[in-house]
C-alpha cells in the first residue's frame, strides 16, 4: 500500500518537528523516528488499529501526545492528521 498525506497533515509534522527541536535539541528528531516508525507499521498493517470514526483509524504515538489519524481507501492510506492530543478533539473532521 501506497501513503499518501493532506498538505495538513505535513504542515503538523513540520510544526511538531520545530517545536520539539526549540525545546531541546534532537527532540524533534526522536520525534520523526517514533511517527515513522508508526507510519511503517501502519503501512504493513493497516487494520491493526480500531475504527475510529467512519472509515477512519488512528495510532498513537506513545512518546508523544500524537496520533496519526488516517483511512484506508483501495491501495491507499490517506493520512488526514498528525493530532496533537491535548488539543481540539475531532478538529481534522473538515478534511475528510
Amino acid at each position: 500500500m501506497d501513503i499518501q498525506l493532506l498538505g495538513p497533515a505535513q504542515e503538523e509534522i513540520d510544526e511538531a518537528h520545530a517545536y520539539y527541536e526549540l525545546q531541546m535539541k534532537g527532540l524533534g528528531f526522536q520525534f520523526l523516528d517514533e511517527l515513522f516508525y508508526r507510519m511503517r507499521g501502519i503501512k504493513h498493517h493497516p487494520e491493526a488499529w480500531p475504527p475510529f470514526s467512519h472509515r477512519t483509524r488512528r495510532c498513537l504515538l506513545p512518546k508523544f501526545p500524537y496520533a496519526v489519524i488516517y483511512q484506508l481507501r483501495d491501495d491507499t492510506i490517506l493520512i488526514i492528521a498528525i493530532s496533537h492530543l491535548h488539543r481540539k478533539p475531532e478538529y481534522w473532521n473538515n478534511r475528510l
